[in-house]
């Protein structure tokens, strides 16, 4: 039987890193993207060129229930199981409390937070025996900022709605990955003094890169003795 893998937002950054390592360990790679099209279909032929294995691309925006629901449909025409869930898509509008809107801190929730619960939700009848990892942030715990209120709560609430999906479906391996600042696209074009300025407040010496990020998360994956629940810094 194939071995299937869905990540979702994975054209870039973190996301692209674990699709190349499963791919290489074998895994048909379900690619979903909201904006990035050029760069999920550059990402979808390197790995038909380079490794034996399919890709799926679709186009996805996960705080869109009926996209979530189309995405399942074309899943399902193409496999009748998923060994892997990665929900990796995530949405950043920070700015001051006073500065934030109500949109903008809802926009963030349904896509962190929301989204995630419903890609689980409509996709944990395809994870028999199979993993579920969301990803969080340390955000959630201790690295929070004041500008970024409506982020670190939607990584906060994907804790409790980790360790809860997994109380529910005990057959399944569903954990949480809490990367620190890594060096992505999106953090590559912010105000560098800020972000030096971050770095120096919590402590990181320098940005992680998403090769090793990438490579840590499929350590916990295959780790037996992480146990479903779990919420890990990576």
């Amino acid at each position: 039987m194939k071995k299937v893998a869905l990540i979702t937002s994975c054209a870039k950054g973190i996301g692209k890193e674990l699709a190349l390592i499963l791919a290489e360990k074998g895994y048909d790679i379900i690619i979903t993207y909201n904006t990035s099209k050029d760069e999920a279909l550059r990402l979808g032929k390197y790995i038909e060129d380079n490794y034996k294995v399919h890709t799926c691309i679709i186009k996805c925006d996960i705080s869109n229930e009926e996209e979530i629901l189309n995405m399942k449909n074309e899943v399902i025409k193409e496999y009748d199981h998923l060994d892997i869930l990665i929900n990796n898509a995530a949405l950043s509008m920070d700015n001051s409390i006073c500065d934030k809107t109500k949109f903008e801190f809802m926009k963030v929730l349904e896509v962190n937070l929301v989204g995630t619960f419903l890609v689980t939700k409509y996709f944990i009848n395809l994870l028999d025996n199979s993993v579920v990892v969301n990803m969080s942030s340390t955000d959630s715990i201790d690295t929070y900022s004041k500008l970024n209120i409506d982020y670190s709560s939607s990584k906060a609430g994907i804790n409790i709605l980790t360790k809860t999906f997994a109380l529910s479906y005990p057959n399944i391996k569903i954990i949480g990955a809490m990367p620190n600042w890594t060096d992505t696209e999106s953090i590559r074009e912010m105000n560098p003094d800020y972000l030096m300025e971050e770095l120096s407040r919590i402590g990181q010496d320098k940005l992680e890169k998403p090769c090793e990020v990438a490579q840590n998360i499929i350590d916990l994956i295959e780790n037996k003795d992480v146990l479903s629940g779990e919420i890990r810094i990576v």
